[in-house]
């Protein structure tokens, strides 16, 4: 006669093959059923949250060092080939190349005091390097990068060229409609960049679109983006 199985022995082996196995270090539930976030994964979020920033800050400086360099180009063409000689017609009278310096802004306001300018100019790159660490809108990120690349290029001008440091004159060679500016201020692509930057923040305003990726909804609240990496 065979001894037949203590009470209870026979459901403990049961259940113990067929039991979930509770995995090593693994939370427990709280109250609502879902398992607590624990340490790795706040250091993922954490990552995923710094990689706009890297992104927007590398299209940033992408594109201001565009901009500056193509300015560079330009001026140092415009030198060579514009000095002395008359303007040159292109697209039917719709644009002149016609080299001048300019020591002011637009229409030469300020032409005496071109320390200001350069003193303004460095302020704003200073604040723009420093929205650049938090920024996390790409739209943002091109908007400033004109804005940068177009003050850059105009301040090396006034730092470097003649008569003087922090008072040299931009050089200037684009006219529209009539030579020498007589329609419209003689600009260069860093004035460009600086209109179509300045343009594009302001459009970015009116729509509600913020530097940190969020958008301001009709009722004037702030709609948080769903994920790090669609922030726009």
């Amino acid at each position: 006669m065979t001894a037949g199985p203590t009470p209870g022995s026979g459901h403990a082996e049961a259940a113990g093959p067929t039991g979930p196995a509770e995995p090593v270090g693994r939370p427990a539930p709280g109250p609502d059923g879902a398992a607590e976030a624990d340490g790795p994964a706040e250091a993922d979020g954490a990552v995923d949250g710094a990689a706009p920033r890297r992104r927007t800050a590398s299209v940033l400086l992408g594109i201001g060092l565009t901009v500056l360099a193509l300015d560079l180009v330009t001026k140092h063409l415009a030198l060579r080939a514009l000095e002395g000689r008359e303007p040159v017609e292109l697209l039917g009278g719709l644009v002149y190349l016609s080299l001048t310096r300019n020591s002011g802004a637009a229409w030469s306001i300020g032409a005496d005091h071109t320390w200001i300018f350069s003193l303004i100019t460095i302020v704003v790159i200073g604040w723009i390097l420093w929205t650049a660490l938090r920024l996390r809108s790409l739209p943002w990120a091109v908007s400033l990068g004109l804005v940068l690349g177009g003050a850059l290029g105009n301040l090396t001008d006034r730092i470097f060229r003649a008569p003087g440091w922090f008072v040299g004159h931009v050089v200037d060679m684009i006219s529209v409609l009539e030579p020498y500016g007589r329609a419209f201020p003689v600009f260069n692509v860093a004035d460009s960049a600086l209109v179509c930057g300045v343009c594009f923040a302001v459009f970015l305003e009116l729509t509600g679109r913020q530097r940190d990726g969020s958008r301001l909804g009709r009722n004037g609240r702030r709609a948080t983006p769903t994920a790090p990496r669609e922030r726009a």
